[in-house]
């Protein structure tokens, strides 16, 4: 009897997908693979967010041995050392989470400037970039992709330069698509590919951005190379699945918050209902009370001025009732 072969399992979806550049892990396997391609692209990339040509850089580790691909201490972000000492901590950022980013990256720029000061420098620390590509809007109202903050006085004088905050908003890159390729600046084609590197229905189009650029030639052998790894697919996939489960998450508790609020809106709303229905229901009863008191007092001969005092009911209505 012939043995059926048992097919391997793959969580990538076809032998060509691609991984997903703006997930964390697959943007950092991208840049930081053991290869000449993955070198180049993150040289080209780095140069083309600075505007300065960069010739050499060094990959730092930045993150423990870990065993399992879901442990949390992993870190996703590129940690990068120049020739001349300057530091880059280069990550990806793929949806807006519930905290103040621009602190948190202003932050981590003061600590990597921080590490990289030492005894007899004599403030001469070579200066600290911390570069983030944003897949969502950190500034609605800045129109431009790339957002460079830096300290300066009120008069836009610079303090030092050495503590440098850069933002990349691949939203923003979004709206170019379909604009003839020969019209994109390097910065966008940069954008364009790591929109829509993953996406096969905009394959001819970013093919065609990628022929136009040697390092986007270089970035997508790279990520061909990864893509090729099952590990780094299960790890994309694994992240996704934790952002799933959060959404899913907060989501749960956000519809159980508002259950239990609208249980309880609802309990209080019946209690004030009866709560008001008596009230009404003894203002009702003493109404008709004073009503019958002034009619019997009416019969009696009472003056209007007298049934007022006694009742408290207006002189309008006293007169209606002694007409009628």
């Amino acid at each position: 009897m012939k043995k059926i072969k048992p097919m391997r399992q793959t969580l990538r979806p076809s032998p060509t997908a691609l991984l997903n550049p703006r997930c964390d892990a697959s943007f950092k396997a991208m840049f930081t693979a053991d290869t000449k391609e993955s070198n180049e692209a993150l040289k080209d990339f780095i140069s083309t967010i600075l505007n300065r040509p960069v010739k050499e850089i060094h990959l730092t580790q930045n993150e423990p041995p870990v065993q399992i691909i879901t442990e949390s201490q992993m870190s996703f972000d590129v940690s990068v050392k120049f020739d001349d000492g300057e530091r880059i901590d280069l990550e990806m950022q793929s949806r807006q989470e519930d905290y103040d980013y621009g602190a948190r990256a202003e932050i981590q720029v003061a600590r990597l400037l921080s590490t990289n000061n030492h005894i007899g420098d004599r403030w001469s620390t070579p200066a600290a970039y911390q570069i983030s590509v944003l897949n969502f809007e950190f500034d609605k109202d800045d129109k431009s992709p790339l957002s460079w903050y830096t300290m300066r006085k009120e008069n836009g004088t610079r303090l030092s330069d050495k503590l440098n905050v850069i933002f990349f908003d691949l939203i923003k890159i979004h709206k170019l698509l379909g604009k003839p390729v020969g019209s994109l600046s390097k910065l966008e084609k940069w954008g364009m590919f790591l929109s829509y590197a993953d996406d096969e229905r905009q394959e001819d189009y970013i093919n065609e951005i990628i022929k136009s650029e040697g390092g986007l030639m270089s970035a997508k052998s790279s990520l061909l190379t990864v893509s090729q790894d099952e590990i780094n697919w299960a790890r994309q996939n694994s992240i996704f699945i934790a952002h799933e489960d959060r959404a899913a998450s907060l989501y749960n508790a956000e519809k159980r918050g508002l259950e239990r609020g609208m249980q309880k809106g609802l309990e209080q709303g019946m209690q004030k209902g009866i709560q008001q229905g008596i009230q009404q229901g003894q203002q009702q009863g003493e109404r008709t009370a004073k009503i019958e008191t002034a009619r019997n007092a009416l019969a009696m001969g009472l003056t209007i001025d007298q049934i007022v005092q006694i009742t408290g009911l207006n002189k309008e209505e006293l007169e209606s009732m002694q007409k009628s």
